[in-house]
């Protein structure tokens, strides 16, 4: 009687046992608390993209942030699919972001986005998922030259971003816009004193005739009317390397780079040649690797990241954002069907991943 007793105890231990491990699992995947599996690597960027019905983590409508350009429901895109993925990294969950947690974090200091609108399309990511945690906090914004600012005052948190397309100096002169690929004299002034800094450029590399912004490019006491430009973005990251390892100061100031953030013309890159663009694309690619390979830029940034001696984090986001086809704006975007956008991103949408990573790291 006493061993069929201690045998039903057992039993209903394992059970409990059993229904703890499941509910434990449960709850860590709807929290997205950190958990490295074990003998593995946690790599946030290795994974695939997942249906969570509890995405996405805002609603744009109630955002006073959101621009027009990706709001792209409001600006007509009938299809809601692509807004309930989440990012599944292979060795580990991701902490779902926490806007008020971030507050707390970074209270009393600044945040610095540099670059160009991708860095504004990560910016406008950021503050509609803060502002979605903490609705009723009081906010100023401000825009003093490229500089745009939003204080959270309660927390004295600046959200800033400063658009500057190539990191380096771009400056008039008598013969006219001149890009100046090995000086960031001018650019550095509004990094000194930001506490963590975001730095992005490549998205103009390519601009040619009358969106180019500049008319020749100057590499010491050389002056070119043109240049590959593959070879000029790398000069130009050199230089900002440089600068990070004599002037960046890491006690001070933490430093990331956005990454490459890829655009989706060439359906044959992602298996569908007879997709010219990304338009009518709901549903991202589900595997882990994007079929088109990386592109080019990306090996040079981290050749010239290597060159850092300086703590600086890459938010290599290019893979993860490749698989997702089905993220941009397309006709829904700024200027409708005049403009196909395949360049930027749907808010909310895929900068919202690249923000709860920043979120993980920081």
């Amino acid at each position: 009687m006493q061993r069929e007793n201690w045998g039903d105890k057992m039993s209903m231990l394992v059970l409990t046992l059993i229904f703890i491990y499941n509910f434990l699992v449960v709850f860590q995947q709807q929290a997205g608390a950190v958990t490295v599996v074990k003998g593995s690597k946690c790599d946030y960027f290795q994974g695939s993209w997942v249906a969570d019905k509890t995405y996405p983590l805002y609603n744009v409508s109630s955002c006073p942030f959101i621009e027009r350009e990706f709001n792209c429901q409001n600006n007509g895109r009938p299809d809601q699919l692509y807004l309930h993925y989440r990012w599944q990294p292979h060795a580990c969950n991701l902490q779902r972001f926490d806007g008020r947690d971030f507050l707390e974090k970074m209270r009393g200091k600044s945040i610095m986005f540099v670059g160009d609108s991708l860095s504004r399309n990560q910016w406008n990511s950021l503050v509609c998922l803060i502002h979605s945690a903490v609705p009723s906090a009081k906010y100023t914004t401000s825009l003093l030259g490229d500089v745009a600012t939003l204080t959270f005052t309660e927390y004295g948190v600046k959200v800033m971003r400063d658009r500057n397309v190539f990191l380096v100096d771009l400056v008039r002169e008598k013969i006219g816009n001149v890009l100046i690929l090995d000086s960031v004299e001018q650019s550095s002034k509004l990094w000194n004193g930001i506490d963590v800094v975001v730095f992005n450029t490549w998205h103009w590399w390519n601009r040619r005739g009358p969106t180019q912004p500049w008319d020749y490019i100057r590499v010491g006491n050389k002056v070119y009317k043109d240049m590959d430009r593959l070879v000029a973005f790398g000069i130009a990251l050199n230089t900002w390397a440089n600068w990070m390892n004599t002037k960046f100061d890491p006690s001070k100031s933490k430093a990331f780079f956005q990454g490459i953030s890829p655009s989706h013309y060439n359906g044959t890159e992602w298996g569908e040649p007879k997709a010219k663009t990304c338009k009518g694309q709901t549903q991202p690619i589900l595997g882990p690797t994007y079929p088109g390979g990386m592109p080019p830029a990306l090996g040079v940034l981290k050749k010239a990241i290597a060159k850092i001696t300086r703590p600086i984090t890459l938010l290599d986001i290019t893979n993860l954002s490749l698989l997702r086809k089905d993220g941009h704006p397309s006709i829904y975007g700024l200027t409708g069907a005049q403009g196909m956008d395949c360049s930027h991103w749907c808010l909310a949408g895929v900068p919202d991943t690249w923000n709860q990573i920043f979120y993980n790291y920081l």
